[in-house]
């Protein structure tokens, strides 16, 4: 279960960049993710749950503006990797997996940058507007994080 919560965190990364790691960061903060003496001790500061925090409501709100690039261009997908990979390993360092959670949410990353940018097309299209569609992707996202860090917490 571990390694699928890691993965889904990936996707989480994949659809928002910068929610995954707010959402790991304040369950770490809380405590509800024992991430131990490890490096990835940093995520449960309070410094990092609000600048991810700062950083995804910037997110939410830019990815809503018509002039917004895709998540595909390289720089953007480069990121979502690399925050699916730290949300990933955060979530594999309660199970002493650091190196496998962080490969698993890498992969959700990828998965979700490229699976959300389809289904987001596909949405925009049924509700007539990619607002809507965007609002969805931003609640599917925080269900998403929730119920993978919930059981294993």
């Amino acid at each position: 279960m571990l390694l699928l919560s890691a993965f889904l965190v990936g996707i989480v990364a994949g659809l928002r960049s910068m929610l995954a790691p707010a959402i790991v960061s304040w369950f770490a903060r809380e405590g509800l993710l024992k991430i131990g003496d490890t490096y990835l001790a940093l995520m449960s500061y309070a410094i990092t749950a609000v600048g991810f925090s700062l950083l995804a409501i910037c997110e939410l709100i830019v990815d809503k503006l018509p002039k917004t690039p895709s998540r595909k261009q390289p720089l953007s997908f480069t990121i979502r990797i690399l925050t699916g990979s730290l949300v990933g390993a955060t979530v594999g360092a309660t199970g002493n997996k650091i190196i496998l959670g962080s490969v698993c949410g890498a992969i959700g990353a990828v998965v979700g940058t490229l699976g959300g940018a389809a289904a987001r097309a596909r949405l925009a299209v049924v509700f007539g507007r990619d607002y809507r569609a965007a609002l969805l992707e931003d609640i599917v996202g925080i269900g998403i994080a929730l119920f993978a860090i919930l059981k294993i917490a």
